[in-house]
């Protein structure tokens, strides 16, 4: 174990619980159990309060991608294959990612929107539905590549402001249902106005990776800075994070005046487990002092020494004053935008 007075890594915390539980330290099982109690405090202290951990903020930012039309296309009536003349579709942009890519989207004029599940060449696309029209698509038509879902780190578990996906932009973010009912199809391009936060299928790893769509879809290339807490828990000696401790000299992503508060946890699991309920009381009792500490702590919880206070009278008034209003569909008011 550390020289420090108190639990450092992964080794500590989980020999401290086994010398509390007074469990045998060398028995695979035992230890393993020990682990295991350790993660599951962690997460349940991080996910456990709905409120923000200034560690686990990450930021991040999205570059859009301006809808592509270059060269031509076909499509045969009940196909799902679109031929290209001259589109260039897996040739690299000025940003380093192909024209096209499976996570954009296809229209050829009309109104339906056809989504991407293979991009096979420069002049070769598979699409997901089959091209449903009166007649086939000639060669020489026109069409538009365009993107409006992107990808979100690996790490993302949700956005730091459920009400806004980027401040900088003021795009705000609005329910998955809410985002289908009011925006169906898109139809339009333009600077995004609202956004919402997507699980997608999973792919290649048991990870679920997310995305974020925007409405309008994006006319141009822009720069979309967000912020984010990360599903990231632990780190490694080498500064490699990952979701939970698995290496003796592993991490929490946890001030380590609050590692503590682990030990207390596990211990109470531990003996509720065992149907020891006072035990498990008594040390429910110490790992929920431990959280109230971290609640209270300034660079968490709301900060006391510096705050903004708005006029009364402003929100006091009658709902309508003149031109301007004191309620917003998206977040002006809550953000004290004018």
């Amino acid at each position: 174990m550390s020289s420090t007075t108190n639990v450092l890594d992964f080794s500590d915390i989980y020999t401290e619980i086994l010398n509390k539980m007074r469990q045998p330290t060398n028995v695979t099982a035992i230890t393993a159990q020990a682990k295991r109690y350790a993660n599951t405090a962690l997460h349940d202290m991080v996910f456990g309060f709905e409120y923000k951990l200034p560690w686990l903020e990450r930021s991040s930012f999205i570059t859009t991608m301006a809808p592509y039309t270059t060269g031509t296309v076909a499509v045969t009536r009940g196909s799902v294959t679109v031929t290209g003349t001259d589109t260039l579709w897996t040739t690299a942009n000025v940003y380093n990612v192909n024209n096209a890519r499976t996570s954009g989207k296809l229209s050829f004029g009309g109104g339906d929107i056809y989504t991407i599940s293979a991009v096979g060449g420069a002049g070769t696309i598979t699409m997901h539905q089959r091209y449903v029209a009166g007649e086939d698509l000639a060669a020489g038509s026109s069409y538009t590549y365009f993107e409006d879902e992107y990808a979100l780190p690996s790490d993302f578990l949700k956005p730091i402001d459920y009400q806004c996906f980027s401040q900088a932009l003021n795009i705000p973010i609005v329910g998955r249902n809410d985002f289908r009912r009011m925006y169906p199809s898109p139809r339009i391009s333009g600077k995004p106005t609202v956004a919402t936060i997507l699980d997608k299928a999973f792919t290649t790893t048991s990870t679920q990776p997310m995305s974020v769509q925007f409405y309008p879809y994006p006319n141009t290339n822009l720069i979309i800075p967000y912020t984010y807490i990360t599903k990231n828990l632990a780190v490694s000696s080498a500064g490699v994070e990952s979701t939970s401790m698995s290496g003796d000299t592993d991490e929490p992503a946890l001030p380590v005046r609050y590692r503590n508060a682990l030990v207390s946890f596990a211990i109470a699991k531990w003996y509720r487990d065992k149907k020891d309920d006072a035990r498990a009381d008594a040390a429910n009792n110490d790992y929920m002092t431990e959280v109230t500490r971290v609640v209270s702590d300034q660079r968490i919880g709301a900060n006391t020494t510096m705050q903004i206070t708005p006029k009364v009278g402003l929100y006091g008034s009658r709902p309508y004053s003149g031109s301007r209003t004191r309620f917003s569909t998206n977040n002006s008011f809550d953000s004290f935008r004018t």
